[in-house]
């Protein structure tokens, strides 16, 4: 059968996903974040192996069931979180795989859809949920108390104005719910003076609050982090893991958990001692001794690009870490 037409969302550092993966005949691959099916395209069409494609967002797995029609049986799409992808797998009697690309964070044609909720240029209900299930972010606006949106927004979004903003959006919602997106935006805004004239493309205000909503909403650092062990206790020996990021809270956790399990996680000065666990032998093997960023050429025809981050391991032979030593990771 002949594969259906590319989509027009474009996989951010597909070549070097596809490149750290290295894809070869008869493996089996999980792309743990399917979106628009990019890198396990990218997967099937590089070699005759097997992909696992993972999404919670229903919109996705019904792409991913239409692109499937076209690989004659080795590309199959389930519907759930990538941090459940080892009990997902283990399900269909899959235990081991030979690597796992992930894509962390919002999909651009999530953010393209007013209707979802996600985006701040575009008026539509204050949503934000990847999949079907939990609170949107209005009813977490409307509900948390000033403290709680304060450390929500500093803690996800980096905010510096998180207290001034929770307690605009508190004194807002007393006149009416905050239901739209828009109305948040136009909240945060206020919160901020006016960009200065020399300023040509100022980040918008309204960035970070979004950011740190959505990160809450869909629980983003815990799925990341349950995503990185799903993947170490499915990987086998010579497997690759394969991880990009858009900001530095993904960024950081992803780099931890590599660094902690293969043994160089960093020292607090270079007299200290390694911080590896002597209790558990390193599961990964990094594969660049720095993270990977995309080139201009990508970036030019790609903006959202621009703050991706790519870092890579290779599984050992050694057992997967107890779940509950990745506290060490957060």
């Amino acid at each position: 059968m002949t594969p259906p037409a590319r989509a027009a969302h474009v996989s951010v550092m597909l070549d070097e996903v596809v490149e750290a993966l290295n894809p070869r005949a008869g493996a089996i691959y999980v792309d743990g974040t399917f979106g628009a099916g990019g890198y396990a395209r990218a997967l099937l069409d590089a070699a005759e192996c097997r992909v696992l494609g993972i999404d919670r967002d229903p919109a996705a797995c019904a792409r991913g069931t239409e692109m499937a029609a076209g690989y004659d049986g080795r590309l199959t799409v389930l519907c759930g979180r990538f941090g459940e992808m080892d009990t997902l797998l283990g399900a269909r009697g899959l235990k081991a795989v030979d690597g796992v690309a992930l894509d962390v964070g919002v999909s651009s044609m999530q953010l393209d859809q007013a209707e979802r909720g996600f985006s701040f240029r575009a008026d539509g209900p204050l949503d934000m949920r990847m999949g079907a299930d939990g609170p949107t972010a209005a009813d977490i606006v409307n509900s948390e108390s000033e403290e709680a949106l304060a450390d929500i927004i500093y803690e996800y979004g980096e905010e510096r104005r998180a207290r001034r903003i929770a307690r605009a959006i508190c004194r807002a919602r007393e006149a009416e719910p905050i239901a739209r997106t828009l109305q948040l935006a136009g909240i945060v805004r206020g919160c901020f003076p006016p960009p200065r004239r020399q300023d040509a493309a100022p980040i918008d205000p309204a960035t970070r609050t979004f950011q740190a909503l959505r990160i809450r909403v869909n629980d983003e650092l815990g799925e990341l982090d349950r995503g990185l062990e799903s993947a170490e206790a499915l990987l086998v020996p010579g497997g690759r893991l394969a991880v990009v990021s858009f900001h530095s809270l993904e960024d950081r956790r992803v780099k931890d958990f590599i660094g902690l399990r293969s043994g160089n996680a960093p020292r607090p000065s270079r007299h200290a001692p390694d911080r590896g666990d002597p209790a558990h032998a390193p599961t990964f093997i990094q594969l660049h001794r720095r993270v990977r960023r995309p080139d201009e050429d990508e970036i030019g025809a790609n903006p959202r690009a621009r703050s991706a981050r790519l870092r890579a391991a290779e599984r050992t032979d050694a057992p997967a870490w107890p779940r509950a030593a990745a506290g060490a990771t957060s």
